[in-house]
Formats: structure tokens, sequence, C-alpha cells
């Protein structure tokens, strides 16, 4: 099988548990670090599937990070071709951009574990299948997109309603992050530790000890998402 693209904005948002699941079923890995300035391959064709990660910038940042504008053909042609597909957070952002879908700026922030319910159609959808109505994710957004017409609803969240959405038959975006490891959310707060503010290390250090147990409790769920991806990709 082809290998999958695995399009990283920064080192540090890495595919971490999907990744893992991927390769422990016989999948190759291609990542681009685009960070690094490795370039984006001009169309998808040759990958089974395409995965593109989270970042801090934010999808109209294209003056600070041009490889934003450079990915932006890229998930056109998924979309266009409906290439199996997950977009995690920023990548998310970037797909529902890639539909001609708004971007709002600080429109929403989450940071932290939160709870997720389905929709009804997320229920009935593929992605989703044998998975919890509800289950708890991590989050770091503060910028929210809005459904791109013609695509589905999956996923909402008490404060940010638009979590999840699907485009054709198998490009999907996760405003939340179902592949992070407890390695992964301590790197990311790891700057908050070393923080002057007391709220901003009373938070770090409280995410820090949440996350594994909240993974642990979650993994059969996140397992589930990975497997009926994969699912998806074999078609």
């Amino acid at each position: 099988m082809d290998p999958v693209l695995v399009i990283k904005h920064v080192e540090s948002e890495g595919p971490g548990l999907l990744g893992e699941f991927l390769q422990a079923r016989g999948l190759a890995l291609s990542v681009v670090e685009l960070e690094k300035g490795e370039g984006l391959p001009d169309r998808p064709e040759g990958f089974s599937a395409v995965i593109s990660m989270g970042g801090p910038m934010g999808v109209y940042d294209e003056e600070d990070y041009p490889f934003l504008r450079k990915e932006l053909p890229l998930l056109q042609a998924v979309i266009e071709r409906d290439i199996p597909f997950i977009g995690v957070c920023l990548g998310a952002q970037m797909l529902a951009r890639a539909g001609n879908a708004r971007v709002l700026s600080k429109a929403c922030t989450e940071i932290g574990f939160y709870p997720i319910r389905l929709t009804k159609e997320g229920q009935e959808d593929p992605l989703f299948a044998g998975v919890p109505e509800e289950f708890v994710v991590f989050q770091w957004h503060n910028d929210v997109f809005e459904i791109p017409e013609g695509a589905v609803w999956l996923a909402e969240s008490a404060k940010c309603p638009n979590q999840a959405f699907r485009l054709g038959g198998r490009v999907y975006a996760l405003q939340f992050h179902v592949e992070a490891t407890p390695e992964m959310v301590e790197d990311w707060f790891s700057e908050d530790l070393e923080s002057s503010d007391p709220t901003a290390r009373a938070r770090a250090e409280e995410m820090i000890r949440m996350a594994p147990k909240v993974v642990e409790a979650n993994r059969a769920t996140y397992d589930r998402i990975f497997e009926n991806f994969l699912s998806i990709l074999r078609g």
C-alpha cells in the first residue's frame, strides 16, 4: 500500500497516537516537516491518505508562514479526488479554508480536556462507528472553522459548536486532538511551566497531571476512530 503523507507544520505537533497506530498495522508514513523547509508534493496521488497536523499559527498567516499558501492547493486536490484525509486542529482549519469556508480568528478558545458530542450525522458516520456519543479530547485552539457548504457536521462541544465535519465520502476535519500522547501534552505546556504567571503554571501542571489518565480512559475510543479511518483508507 502507498505511504500516508503526514504534513507537520511544527516539530512539536506530529501524528502521535494516530501515527503509531497506522505504523503498527504496516503503513509507512511519509512525513513532511514544513517548519524545517521541506517541500510538499504537488499532488496527493501516490499516497493512500493525507494527514495534516496542528500548529500555533493561523490559516491566514501566510506572510509569516509561506508554506500555508502551498498547502492549500494540495488540500483542494484532496477534496476534489476524495482522497482519505484527516486534518487536526490547524489542519482542520486549513481543510475548511480549502473548502471555501471561513476560519474565524480568536473566535472560540478551548485549552485543555473537554467533552465533545457527536451529532446525529456523526453517530451514523463511518469514522465514528462504534464510538460513544460523548467522549473527552484534548483541545488547544483560539480559531474555529465554519462548516463548508456541502459538508456534513459531525461533532460539537458546549463552548465551540463546530468540532468536526466530512467533505465528500472520505475527507475529515477534527478541531480536537485524538492523536495527542501525554508526552506531547507535557511538551506543549512546557513554556507555561516556566511562566511567571501562577495561573498559567497551575493550568500547565493540572493538564500534565490529567493527560495520562484522560488518554488511558479514552484510548479505546481513539483507537476505534483510528481503526475506522484505516477501514476508510483501505476502502
